[in-house]
Order: structure tokens, then sequence, then C-alpha cells
């Protein structure tokens, strides 16, 4: 318990060999199902939350930060973390998409696990085997199957590029949902993205700030308070109300990270981060102890990518296939696959629940 998270942390990325760690967290759940990320600079004993689960204590590997551009990250390692996490919104429904998006995407998945198309080992429902939407519909299948016989030639790598590469162009992509309450008791959520927070009512976006725009973050009890810059460079406050002290902390330590990490350099010539420093600083009682985004970028301590990286991809999870018969479109019928259970040494992203 006086180990420190950092500790923890390190020991999770040295075994899924990962250089680009920043972007990357554990969370974990505390007995209300509310989730908060193991902060790095504290020791386990101090996770209080953590602490009352257990023993055992289970930690959930993920992203924190959403690459506002994930195919430009240095390492295929990283990029297929990426993968495997979005690949899991998806499928829990924290990232929606239409249909047709769904299906490329659900090709993409195919082609990176099973390779192209063979007629001889690809046999009718096979693409039923696999998950890729909550709810997933026959049609659905057959579309990712007919656009899997287009994929010829593509590696799992690329295909993983690819698959990012339309997932990143999703509105959902990338957003930290958290609930709050506006005027009247009504219902909003506050999203934090890679460029800044996005509030939402009744599933509609009603406002976007932007991270170099936002002079302030504070709370006081369950108030949370959003200080922007206008473009007349007048300061207007938004105001919000959390459903406890805890929650309200939370999304303000988890603002003042995002903002931090995502925010234009301060050492940028002729960026709004020199005139904001008048109006004062975010996150004044709590900082963020990583290596920003730009910082990565820009980081020669470490040389990447790395040469002769070997990747060691684990097999997703199979069903029973899905097969067609007259009168039941529904029926199933249980294959004797012996990879349905696949095992690895690779951690997959954050089964936890994402609020």
């Amino acid at each position: 318990k006086s180990t420190k998270g950092s500790v923890v942390l390190a020991y999770v990325f040295r075994h899924l060999n990962l250089a680009e760690i920043d972007y990357f967290g554990l969370r974990y759940c505390d007995r209300s199902h509310q989730t908060f990320w193991l902060d790095p600079t504290k020791t386990l004993a101090e996770h209080k939350a953590l602490i009352s689960t257990g023993p055992p204590y289970t930690l959930y590997f993920g992203i924190k930060f959403y690459a506002e551009d994930p195919c430009k990250l240095k390492e295929e390692i990283t990029r297929y973390q990426f993968f495997l996490q979005v690949k899991q919104d998806v499928l829990q429904g924290r990232l929606p998409c239409p249909i047709n998006t769904a299906a490329q995407l659900g090709a993409y998945i195919i082609q990176s696990e099973l390779g192209d198309y063979d007629p001889y080992k690809h046999t009718a429902g096979y693409v039923s085997e696999y998950r890729f939407v909550p709810d997933q519909k026959e049609e659905l299948e057959d579309a990712i199957e007919r656009i899997h016989k287009t994929l010829v030639g593509q590696i799992p790598a690329e295909a993983e590029m690819n698959y990012l590469g339309l997932a990143k162009c999703l509105e959902m992509y990338g957003v930290d949902l958290h609930p709050v309450y506006g005027e009247n008791k009504s219902e909003y959520f506050l999203g934090l993205t890679p460029i800044g927070v996005v509030v939402y009512k009744n599933k509609k976006q009603v406002g976007k700030y932007f991270w170099p725009r936002i002079t302030k973050v504070h709370f006081k009890e369950t108030q949370f308070e959003l200080r922007v810059l206008g473009k007349d460079c007048n300061e207007t406050s938004f105001f919000f109300e959390a459903r406890n002290k805890i929650t309200c902390k939370y999304l303000w330590k988890c603002c003042v990270e995002h903002h931090t990490f995502f925010r234009i350099p301060e050492n940028e010539p002729n960026s709004l981060s020199r005139k904001i420093s008048k109006f004062g600083s975010i996150g004044y009682k709590h900082r963020f102890s990583g290596r920003t985004s730009s910082q990565m970028t820009r980081d020669p301590s470490v040389l990447l990518p790395r040469p002769d990286q070997c990747i060691e991809r684990s097999r997703s999870k199979t069903y029973p296939k899905r097969t067609q018969q007259t009168g039941s479109k529904n029926m199933y019928q249980i294959t004797t696959n012996g990879e349905n259970e696949g095992t690895t040494k690779i951690i997959a992203p954050s089964s936890a629940k994402r609020y």
C-alpha cells in the first residue's frame, strides 16, 4: 500500500512494451461504481476509494488522453493499443456510429484479425462469430463481409491504421463524458476531448469551448465553474452542479489534466496562451505530473519508433456462428473452433464503464 501509483504504472508499461506511455492510465471503480484514474503521485493507500474495494484490487488499463489524430502516433504498438480501446468503445456503445461507418470499421477489424478473404476458409456467416456494435444485426454482418472482400493485401498494422483514421472522425471519438446539472436541474453532460470541453443536452451539442480559451476551472462543494475567454477578450463563467462533492472534484481534476495535456504550448509565438496568462492559471491545487501532448512529439530522450519491434496481437473472443434457416434468421449453431478463447501477453484496454 506504500507503493506509488507511478510504480504500478511502470510495471504495466514495461509488460506492454509501451514507450508513448502518457496517453494511458489505470482506472478503478469505487463501491458506488464511480470510476477514477490512479494518481501516479500518490501511494495506493492514499487511493481510499480503491482500498475500500478489496482485497483483491482491480485496475483497468486504458486510454486516459485520446490523441486527436491517433494515426500520427509514432509506434505501431501504441496505435494497436488505441485500436483495441476504440474498438471496445464502439462495441460497448460509448462511441456511436452510423451503420455504414460501423460496416467499414468492422471490415477493418476482420481484415486485421483474419487477413484477406478466402472463400475456402471464410464460409457463410463467418463475420457473425465476432461482435462489433451493441445489438448487432445480420444486415451489418453482411455489409462487413462485402467490404472485407475488397480489402485485399492490407496487413494488420495497415487495417488498424485505416480503422483509426475513420474512427477519429466520429463525433464522440475521445469524448470523456461527465454528467452535470444546469439551470432548473436540467441534465447536461460535459465532454472532455482533445480540443476542449463540449456541452451536451438531450444528446445534442449545445456548446464547445476550446482548451486555449479556457482560462480557469474551479469547484466548490458540488458547483463546477468553467471560465472562458471570448473573442472580445472578456471572460464568461459557466456554472454546473455535480451529483456530489466527490464527482465534482473528480470532474475538476480530469478537466485540469486534459487542459494541461492538450493546450497550446506557452512558448509558441502568437499563441493564446500568453494572453491567457494575464487572467489567472488553471488548476491551482492540482498539477498534471506527466508530459504534455506537444512535449511528447518533441521529446528527444526517446528515439521513436524503436527498431525491430515485435507486436503480439490478441485474438478477439468469438461466438456461435449465425446460420440462416427457413423461417428463422436468428438461429445459431455451435462451432468447434479451438480459438474461441485466445490467450495473449497483451493486456486489453479498460472495460470499466466511462462516465
